[in-house]
């Protein structure tokens, strides 16, 4: 059986007024998992569990059949798993956005979504002043950056960056113990950044600059049980969101790689359609995550939104679904991680729409694959981590 995962992030949403009422995937041109869902059988699967905040890291786990109750640790180790960053005994990893602030206000999460090579360029420029007493900095992709305290604070309550966008500052610094230190962290990288040529150009094309770091998403190393000892087969991963990869490198599965794979609307959908079938050629799984519609959800804009979802359908879902005829066992399993709406600009926790499509699986009277319709499914789940071993089934019905 050759199985492919899925994942619009953030895709689920709730009806807009200036939809007339419609959500995203209601408007949103998607013949090709619409397909899916006519074909196929649906229902509506809780990603997120009670207790758990509403994010990829969590929704991403419990996809791939990981119980996040138990096996999450935070966001930052998984990121840090996919860089390759060591974490010893007793270190504590943090993401570190670069964001753009106006005084005590968070204006905005990505700093006006810089390019990796200016985020490369700024975290060399803060780790060559900032790494003293076992502070270390990883530079990422875009805004989205590591930094590891080797002997830093287990139990430290931080805050998403995009969830708190226009927000005071101020009353969302990191808390609890060994707090301080993460605080002068970020007290002391404004200085380096305001003075940095990379700002001082960004400036003067009238583009956001990245004038602060925004530390979030602490936690220990993280220990997953492998992808091949909990399913006959091996398993593959594409993503540019480095916590997605690193889910993937902790279960042992095969990163792959794609060139212009962005995490952002102009990102290289198409070759991560060509890309995962070419791994089916080797592998059983493979799990295809798309950033772009949960960025567009996070910046409020509608329309970017739909054309993220038509996107994913045209030069994602279509061409794996056609290319998927090869193989005579096939399935595909399409969920999102977790709702972003376009209101909250932020993850909320209700229910995503999901589909099981291909052989061995019964359908169902549903039509389109959006929230309304899914919720009409025979499909009945518990538990997002449940959707793995039932793609990984005999029969479906």
């Amino acid at each position: 059986m050759k199985c492919v995962v899925l994942v619009p992030d953030g895709a689920a949403d709730y009806p807009q007024e200036s939809l007339g009422g419609r959500t995203p995937l209601q408007a949103a041109r998607t013949p090709a998992m619409d397909r899916l869902a006519a074909e196929g059988r649906n229902g509506m699967v809780a990603t997120i569990p009670p207790g758990r905040p509403a994010g990829s890291d969590i929704g991403n786990l419990e996809i791939l059949g990981y119980d996040s109750l138990v096996d999450y640790t935070g966001r930052a180790p998984l990121e840090a798993a996919s860089m390759g960053v060591p974490l010893a005994k007793g270190a504590t990893a943090f993401r570190c956005n670069l964001i753009h602030r106006d005084g005590d206000t968070l204006v905005d999460y990505s700093a006006g979504h810089i390019t990796t090579a200016e985020g490369q360029e700024l975290i060399r420029l803060l780790a060559g002043r900032l790494e003293r007493d076992g502070v270390r900095l990883y530079p990422g992709v875009q805004y989205r950056h590591l930094l590891v305290l080797d002997d830093g604070p287990e139990q430290i309550t931080t805050y998403p960056p995009h969830d708190i966008m226009g927000q005071s500052i101020a009353a969302h610094l990191p808390s609890g113990p060994g707090a301080a230190r993460v605080r002068e962290l970020m007290e002391a990288a404004a200085p380096i950044l305001a003075a940095a040529p990379v700002n001082r150009a960004r400036a003067a094309a009238g583009k956001l600059t990245a004038n602060a770091i925004w530390l979030w998403g602490s936690g220990r190393a993280l220990r997953l049980t492998p992808f091949a000892q909990r399913f006959t087969g091996r398993g593959g991963v594409i993503s540019a969101v480095d916590l997605v990869r690193g889910i993937g490198v902790a279960a042992g599965m095969e990163i792959i790689e794609v060139p212009g794979a962005t995490g952002y609307l102009d990102t290289n959908y198409r070759g991560k359609a060509d890309r995962a079938l070419e791994a089916l050629a080797r592998l059983d799984l493979v799990y295809v995550h798309v950033e772009a519609p949960d960025e567009a959800a996070h910046n409020g804009d509608t329309s970017a939104k739909i054309q993220a979802l038509e996107d994913f359908d045209r030069h994602v879902v279509a061409p794996i679904v056609a290319g998927l005829a090869n193989w005579p066992q096939r399935r595909v399993l399409l969920v999102p991680d977790h709702r972003t709406p376009l209101q909250l600009r932020t993850h909320s926790a209700e229910p995503v729409p999901v589909v099981l499509w291909g052989t061995g699986v019964a359908p169902d009277a549903v039509q389109r694959f959006d929230e309304t319709a899914a919720a009409a499914g025979a499909l009945t789940l518990a538990r997002g981590r449940q959707l793995i071993e039932l793609l990984m089934s005999h029969t479906v019905a």
